[in-house]
């Protein structure tokens, strides 16, 4: 089964409603076929069945119910969370969902992983990089890791969109085409160091675009682990391989032909990035795995199999 599990879908009342709560970057997810209308799933399952995609894990990141107030989050979890089950209901053969919850609540995001995963047949658990400027790591956060791992499901990890909180990345106009991979890279890093993997090593943690800079750098952490983080439980190259990472680069080969050597093949998963990769573009983005110089056996898995066995829908 050919499975997409990086894409997007917002309706226009999501996101109003996320702007009345103050969220005001919602411009970049209008307009630009995400929505949940006939002509935008046309045009999406058009291009599904061009590329042969079966199904799509849709996400509302980076537009996450990540919000101060806990009933303002709680709700609007819910909502997203009850239209992708609508969605789903009315399409099972094309969409799945990973689950919106309502961080930084921690009691109201468990009661709603259980309502989603549970109730709603979401596949797994959808948050950003950092959650109102706390780490991923923030032990704030490892109830919600440790129900995961109980549940052995998916933890999908998008960026926010904030430029790695950086005025060097944000005042220069590269919050999304550098800043984008930089969150990926230290949100992982920020798990790897706090031992997450080693902790909960049933939570399957996806990480976006191919983890960011990940695929160059792990004989650099495991060299610098000693005189900067020496309390670090293991190796950041053995951490590493136990999470997963989309295959969203952009349509280039050598990075994904990078990813496969550092991490192994078997730990690539399909992503497309839609509606930011459409038209054309979407195509190149499965039809690239091929020609990325990985072996035949191992192209067919990170195209067709992989996913599958990450998110359990291997069965009948």
């Amino acid at each position: 089964m050919r499975i997409d599990v990086h894409a997007h879908l917002w309706t226009a009342r999501y996101l109003d409603r996320l702007e009345r709560l103050g969220k005001t970057d919602t411009a970049t997810q209008r307009g630009i076929g995400a929505d949940a209308t006939g002509a935008d799933l046309e045009h999406r399952f058009a291009l599904m069945d061009r590329a042969g995609i079966d199904l799509q894990v849709l996400s509302v990141a980076p537009q996450c119910p990540h919000l101060e107030k806990e009933s303002e989050a709680s709700a609007l979890a819910r909502a997203a969370n009850d239209m992708y089950a609508e969605l789903v209901d009315r399409h099972p053969g094309r969409f799945r969902a990973f689950a919106a919850v309502p961080l930084p609540h921690v009691d109201a995001a468990l009661d709603e992983t259980a309502r989603a995963l549970d109730g709603l047949g979401a596949v797994g658990v959808g948050v950003t990089t950092t959650v109102l400027g706390r780490t991923l790591a923030d032990p704030l956060l490892w109830p919600l890791y440790e129900e995961l791992d109980r549940r052995g499901a998916v933890l999908y990890v998008h960026p926010a969109g904030e430029g790695a909180a950086s005025p060097l990345i944000t005042r220069h106009g590269m919050t999304w085409m550098v800043g984008a991979p930089v969150e990926d890279t230290v949100a992982m890093m920020h798990l790897v160091l706090a031992g997450i993997p080693a902790r909960y090593p049933r939570m399957r943690v996806l990480a976006s675009h191919l983890g960011g800079v990940l695929p160059l750098l792990p004989p650099r952490l495991d060299d610098h682990l000693a005189f900067e983080s020496p309390d670090t439980p293991e190796l950041p190259s053995v951490a590493l391989r136990r999470l997963w990472y989309d295959t969203v680069s952009h349509v280039h080969p050598p990075a994904l032909a990078a990813a496969a050597a550092t991490f192994g093949a078997d730990r690539l998963v399909l992503g497309t990035d839609y509606p930011y990769e459409d038209g054309e573009r979407f195509q190149q983005a499965v039809e690239y795995v091929g020609r990325s110089g990985l072996a035949p056996l191992d192209a067919a898995a990170v195209l067709d199999t992989n996913a599958a066995r990450l998110l359990d829908l291997t069965g009948p």
